[in-house]
């Protein structure tokens, strides 16, 4: 087993008041370091949720999951979240950036949360700034950004501690034609260089800026596909 993500037969089933409802239906796929894989579906599908459990947000009902040839299941709560830390970045539709702290403070979290200060810090931050074009912008306040200046910086926190992974939430939604196109291009740029990224929208259009579909549908993986007309992101190409 060589791949960067492997899960088989991974079901999620959730329960209320003794009702079980069924999010994701024993799904098996692999990523290999460097893909850049899109998982699509329409609201319902169990993409969101497939999600959560490949960045430990959640865990599954059954089945298995390798990260770099580990198996995750049996780890307790406090592991993952470390393995979380160091290994996965996140990008998410809302930003999830505090208010009332600087970009580079925000940026800069994910190192504070191995509680080792380092004089590094600061050549992190502003190197994982520079790569999403913000470096000037790192003593402002979010309040002070535009949506697609949040993204950015959170795509730069996502990347400050090298992770091996970055899973992307619908990272286009709440942006503007103009500002998305500038975030998938970021995101083709880290991925041309080397990392490994899972975007996950529920827009053919935004889906097809990867190399791969995961297309999933009741839960299920429908259609599992390299993407044949991949689509770049330009000037000259906004998203619809």
């Amino acid at each position: 087993m060589s791949s960067l993500i492997q899960v088989q037969n991974l079901t999620k089933v959730y329960e209320n008041e003794g009702v079980l409802t069924p999010a994701v239906k024993a799904v098996t796929f692999f990523i290999e370091k460097g893909e850049f894989v899109s998982i699509m579906g329409p609201s319902g599908s169990g993409k969101s949720t497939m999600m959560q459990m490949l960045g430990f947000l959640d865990r599954p009902s059954a089945g298995k999951y390798f990260l770099e040839d580990q198996d995750v299941g049996d780890f307790s709560d406090d592991e993952l979240a470390e393995i979380r830390n160091k290994k996965i970045g996140f990008v998410f539709q809302t930003f999830n950036l505090l208010p009332r702290t600087t970009v580079f403070e925000n940026v800069e979290l994910p190192l504070l949360y191995d509680y080792k200060m380092s004089k590094d810090n600061f050549k992190k931050v502003m190197e994982a700034l520079r790569s999403v074009g913000m470096e000037h912008r790192k003593d402002y306040f979010s309040n002070q950004l535009s949506g697609g200046e949040r993204q950015r910086v959170a795509i730069a926190r996502a990347l400050v501690n090298s992770p091996s992974v970055i899973f992307a939430d619908e990272p286009t939604g709440n942006l503007d034609s103009k500002s998305g196109t500038q975030v998938m291009k970021i995101l083709q740029n880290l991925n041309d260089a080397g990392k490994t990224i899972v975007l996950v929208t529920h827009e053919t259009f935004t889906a097809e800026h990867g190399k791969r579909i995961i297309r999933m549908k009741d839960g299920e993986i429908v259609s599992d596909e390299p993407i044949a007309n991949r689509r770049f992101a330009t000037e000259g190409e906004l998203l619809k």
